[in-house]
């Protein structure tokens, strides 16, 4: 799925040796070692289990990155959520949770991020459990310094919309189905050197379609290509990445990967890294890739595209709130991006249309991101800040840009119940300039690197900008099966602006008022085991009573997702 990486716990594999120095009962022992998803002990953050394991299985399946493990099904506590040795580097204190705290999207067992994913530990073949183990590391030299690991995922997905687009898309009824084949291998020669190659696929069928463009059809095609150096500093892992690659170290609301589709956003360029215990840097200079050949092997660069910045995360120390013991990440961040063509538009409201004026558009994102997780606590704080320019085409004409948004998270866990419920609410606040004007500040908040759709409206049809969000989310889990509800009340943050799909204005003049709709939606996710995840999601958007009457349509959303991965 999606990416939405999960706190999800399994089994411990028969290798882990664990030592465990909390009195048990062997009752708890026996649940321990039964529930997928958590630890059934009731233990507070102050008294801990004092738990050392050795290569145990982090979470099988991934979902959805989020805020590090919000609202994720998750162990019992704080100290249960730290990544065992395996599956990732050793990252110091951004080893906790699914390791996304260290800038390279969530990791775990045939996670969505295969390259972030470190098997050194297979070169004892004593920890091999699993049928696909050997390919996971296959020495190449009799000192095993230099071994190769290989990937796999493949993802058959279908959708049903009512109306897709709020009605505007003149498909309703619309079932579509794509696959999508990702090949990976990873060279590592040596301790400081490793070529990364990955290579996609992608198909799409289905009736009254739409949309089968470049990014759900692809003829086979390089998806990544970097090779990377890495070296220890003192106390700091340092790395150099260059050539094509996936990037993830921002906030999923902010960028994300377009994984709807088939065909994800790819990066270009140079990317440089210094990992500490307790802090983290980041520095990036990339163009995205251009997908629209369609012969096999053509992609380029797309030079109108353009992403850059500076990241940095600190690990803060751990505080109490009463009993609950707070562990969380402060995320400091400046991201800028080129855009020209269709993406760079800006739309221009009136009362009989709304039109698109295109140009480029540079924007820098200043901001940060606080989230943490307790026994019971969990939440996240995020405030960002957009500043920049745009330019129409044809003019010189320069109309400065200042947009923000607000992103919080905030829930209650009793993971000593039956189905370890979640209990939260989520608010957010893009804002919305005067579009009635073709002149002066921009002030409608641009995410055009398809933040994860998920977060706000499964459906895609609402996206981040000029919009107010209110929503309440339960998650429950028992055994390998989990739900997630939510149900997003959505408004307009100014009656100025236009209301946003995930790529676009609609167009909708005659809508005057600031509510748009109700959003309620579940999502259901089955860990087969730890290569098999299957999917359904279940979404009604109801559009509001003015909506309607401006020419928009309610409609039912249907989605699901099998996936395998080694």
């Amino acid at each position: 799925m999606a990416g939405h990486s999960n706190g999800l716990s399994f089994p411990l594999s028969p290798v882990v040796k664990t030592r465990i120095t909390l009195k048990m009962t062997l009752a708890c022992l026996t649940g321990f070692g039964s529930s997928a998803f958590s630890a059934p002990l009731d233990v507070s953050a102050s008294k801990e289990e004092q738990i050392k394991v050795h290569h145990a299985e982090r979470p099988e399946i991934q979902n959805f990155p989020h805020a590090g493990f919000l609202e994720q099904p998750r162990r019992l506590t704080t100290r249960q959520n730290l990544a065992p040795i395996g599956r990732q580097p050793h990252w110091g204190g951004f080893n906790r949770g699914n390791g996304e705290g260290a800038g390279f999207g969530p990791v775990g067992r045939y996670g969505v991020a295969p390259w972030a994913e470190d098997w050194s530990y297979l070169r004892d073949q004593r920890h091999r459990n699993d049928l696909f183990d050997p390919l996971k590391f296959i020495a190449l030299n009799n000192q095993r310094t230099i071994w190769l690991s290989l990937s796999e995922r493949t993802r058959l997905r279908n959708w049903y919309n009512d109306y897709p687009m709020l009605g505007t898309n003149p498909h309703s009824g619309s079932g579509r189905f794509v696959t999508r084949n990702m090949f990976g291998a990873d060279l590592h020669l040596g301790e400081h050197w490793r070529i990364f190659g990955q290579l996609v696929n992608g198909t799409a069928a289905g009736w009254n379609g739409y949309g089968y463009g470049s990014t759900y059809r692809k003829r086979l095609d390089l998806h990544q290509a970097f090779i990377e150096y890495k070296q220890t500093i003192g106390t700091a892992k340092t790395g150099l990445m260059f050539g094509r690659q996936q990037f993830l170290d921002a906030p999923s609301y902010v960028l994300y990967d377009r994984e709807p589709p088939n065909i994800q956003i790819i990066w270009n360029g140079p990317r440089a890294y210094a990992i500490l215990p307790h802090v983290r840097f980041d520095l990036y200079d990339f163009v995205a890739t251009n997908i629209t050949p369609r012969a096999m092997f053509h992609d380029t660069q797309d030079w109108n595209t353009r992403l850059y910045g500076f990241n940095t995360t600190f690990d803060v120390p751990a505080f109490h709130l009463g009993l609950q013991r707070i562990q969380s990440y402060l995320d400091l961040f400046w991201i800028g991006f080129h855009l020209g063509g269709k993406t760079g538009s800006v739309p221009v409201l009136s009362s009989i249309a709304v039109k698109s004026v295109t140009g480029a558009t540079n924007r820098n994102n200043l901001g940060f991101r606080w989230y943490g997780t307790a026994q019971q606590l969990e939440y996240a704080l995020g405030v960002l800040w957009q500043q920049g320019n745009f330019t129409p085409y044809g003019t010189t004409a320069r109309r400065q840009v200042s947009a923000y948004s607000v992103n919080t998270t905030v829930g209650y866990r009793r993971s000593d119940l039956l189905f370890k419920p979640f209990f939260g609410v989520q608010t957010d606040v893009y804002s919305g300039g005067n579009e009635r004007h073709r002149t002066g500040t921009v002030g409608t908040y641009s995410a055009p690197f398809a933040p994860q759709n998920p977060y706000l409206d499964y459906t895609g049809y609402i996206g981040a900008a000029n919009l107010i969000n209110l929503s309440p989310i339960l998650v429950g889990s028992y055994g390998k099966v989990s739900l997630r509800v939510k149900a997003p009340i959505l408004w307009r943050q100014t009656t100025q602006a236009s209301v946003y799909s995930i790529t676009s204005a609609y167009n909708f003049p005659k809508f005057r008022s600031h509510f748009v709709g109700v959003a309620p939606n579940g999502l259901l996710t089955w860990a087969v085991n730890r290569h098999w995840n299957w999917t359904h999601v279940v979404a009604w958007f109801a559009a509001s009573h003015d909506l309607k009457n401006a020419g928009a349509k309610s409609g039912l959303y249907y989605q699901s997702s099998l996936s395998f991965a080694f």
